[in-house]
C-alpha cells in the first residue's frame, strides 16, 4: 500500500463543512465506544449495524449527512480499538491495558471516505465531497501525480486537519518494488544520544537534535499563548503559531529519518538494528525529551519499509548485553553508561562503545539470518557475500564448489 499527501486548498466555508464532516465521524467513534460500555454491542458486524442506527435516529439527523461508508470507517476505528484492549487483556500485557477512551476536539483530526463519497476529476488535481456536507470542490496541491494508478486502485480518501491547513491522504493499491543490485555488505546499527547512530564499520552520523535547535523559539511561542485570555481569538491564533513551529519540527525530523533510511538501505544488503522498547525508554525523565527528538523508532520504521521495496532483511535483535559483550571475544565486560570506550581485559581488544555494540549487533543478525535461510558462511566484518533473493554467491576460495565435509 502507498500513502500520497495533497495539499487540499479551498474557501474558509468548504473548510467550515469539512469540520462538521470531522466532528461528525468523532461522534459515530465515539458513540459506538459508548454503545459497547452499555453492552449493545459486541462484535465488528455490530459496530457496523450501529451507524445505521445512529443515521436513522431523528436526535442525530445531521449524523446522516456523512457517507455511510465513511461512517463504517470510523465504526471500523472503534473496534479496532476495542480489540486492541482484548488483546492486551488476553496477553495480560502489564500496566495499562489501553481501555477505550472518547476523542476530544483537537486540531489533528480526521474522517475517513472509503470507495463512495468522493469524486476525482480528470485530470487528478481536483477532488470534489460529495456526501450529505456539499463540502464542494478543493483543488489539490503536491507533488505526487496520481495519473499512474487507476481509480479502482484508491481504495481510502481521508481529510487530515492539522494547523496548517487541510490534506487529503489516499491510500492506493499498490506494492513497492525496486531494483537493487547486490553490494556485498551487512552492517549493524546502534543508535544513541550523542550520536544518532554508529554502525558496525565505526562510522557515526551526528544527532541533528531538531527539537533542541528550536526549542528557544517554541518556549517564546508558549509564553505568549499562556498570556492569550481563554476562549479568545487572539489565544486560537497563538496555539495555530505554535502549532505551526511545532509541525515544521515534526516534519523536518521525519524527512531527515526518511533519506537516511533509504541511503542505509541502498547501501547494503543486510542491515541489523536493536528491538528496542521506545515507549518504556521515555519513562525516564531525564531523557524522555532527547529520546523522543532522536526519533529511533521512526527510523526503524522506514528501514523496514525501505527494505520491503528494495528486497533487503532488516533484523532486529534483543538488546541485551550488546554493549557489555566483547565483540572479539564474546566475554562479558561490565560498563555505566559514561564509559564510552571498551577495553577488554581479556583479549586486550579496544574499540569505541558503541561501535563494540554494533559488531555485537550485526552477528546477533547474521545468526538469526542463518537460522531462518540456511546460510553457512557469513562474517560478521561484511565483506562475503550474501544470499538474497535465491541467488548465491561462492566465495573467492571455493569458486562456488561445495568443500568437503571433514
Amino acid at each position: 500500500m502507498l500513502i500520497y499527501e495533497m495539499k487540499l486548498q479551498g474557501t474558509d466555508d468548504q473548510y467550515g463543512l469539512l469540520d462538521q464532516a470531522i466532528r461528525t465521524g468523532r461522534f459515530v467513534r465515539n458513540s459506538i465506544i459508548r454503545a459497547w460500555m452499555d453492552g449493545k454491542i459486541k462484535s465488528r458486524n455490530d459496530a457496523y449495524a450501529y451507524c445505521k442506527v445512529l443515521a436513522d435516529n431523528p436526535e442525530f439527523a445531521w449524523a446522516s449527512q456523512l457517507n455511510s461508508m465513511a461512517r463504517q470507517a470510523h465504526a471500523e476505528r472503534a473496534w479496532s480499538s476495542i480489540e486492541r484492549f482484548y488483546r492486551n487483556c488476553k496477553a495480560d500485557v502489564s500496566g495499562k491495558k489501553g481501555y477505550p477512551q472518547f476523542k476530544k476536539e483537537h486540531v489533528r483530526a480526521s474522517v475517513e471516505y472509503k470507495t463512495s463519497g468522493y469524486k476525482l476529476s480528470e485530470d487528478r488535481r481536483y477532488l470534489t465531497f460529495t456526501d450529505g456536507f456539499k463540502a464542494g470542490t478543493f483543488k489539490l496541491w503536491g507533488s505526487r501525480d496520481l495519473h499512474f494508478y487507476q481509480l479502482t486502485q484508491i481504495k481510502r480518501v481521508r481529510v487530515v486537519r492539522r494547523h496548517d491547513g487541510y490534506y487529503a491522504h489516499f491510500l492506493i493499491d499498490h506494492t513497492r518494488e525496486e531494483n537493487k543490485e547486490l553490494t556485498g555488505k551487512q552492517t549493524g546499527l546502534d543508535v544513541g544520544l550523542n550520536h544518532f547512530y554508529t554502525d558496525s564499520s565505526g562510522e557515526k552520523i551526528d544527532n541533528p537534535r531538531f527539537l533542541r535547535r528550536d526549542e528557544r523559539k517554541l518556549k517564546k511561542l508558549q509564553r505568549r499563548l499562556s498570556r492569550t485570555q481563554k476562549g479568545s481569538k487572539n489565544r486560537a491564533k497563538a496555539r495555530n503559531r505554535l502549532g505551526r513551529a511545532h509541525l515544521s519540527v515534526s516534519r523536518r525530523r521525519n524527512d531527515w529519518v526518511c533519506k537516511l533510511a533509504q541511503h542505509v538501505i541502498q547501501s547494503n544488503d543486510l542491515v541489523a538494528i536493536e528491538n528496542l522498547k521506545v515507549r518504556n525508554m521515555v519513562k525516564n525523565h531525564h531523557l524522555a525529551k532527547s529520546i523522543s527528538d532522536a526519533a529511533w523508532y521512526r527510523f526503524r520504521e522506514w528501514l523496514e519499509y525501505f527494505g520491503r521495496g528494495y528486497g533487503v532483511p532488516v533484523i532486529a535483535v534483543e538488546p541485551k548485553f550488546t554493549s557489555q559483550n566483547c565483540s572479539s571475544c564474546g566475554e562479558k565486560v561490565v560498563k555505566t553508561l559514561s564509559t564510552r570506550t571498551h577495553q577488554c581485559p581479556h583479549c586486550n581488544y579496544v574499540a569505541d562503545r558503541d561501535e563494540n555494540a554494533a559488531i555485537n549487533i550485526l552477528k546477533s543478525a547474521l545468526k538469526q539470518w542463518a537460522n531462518t535461510v540456511g546460510q553457512t558462511e557469513i562474517n560478521a566484518s561484511g565483506e562475503t557475500g550474501l544470499c538474497l533473493g535465491g541467488e548465491t554467491q561462492p566465495s573467492k576460495s571455493t569458486h562456488g564448489k561445495k568443500k568437503p565435509k571433514k
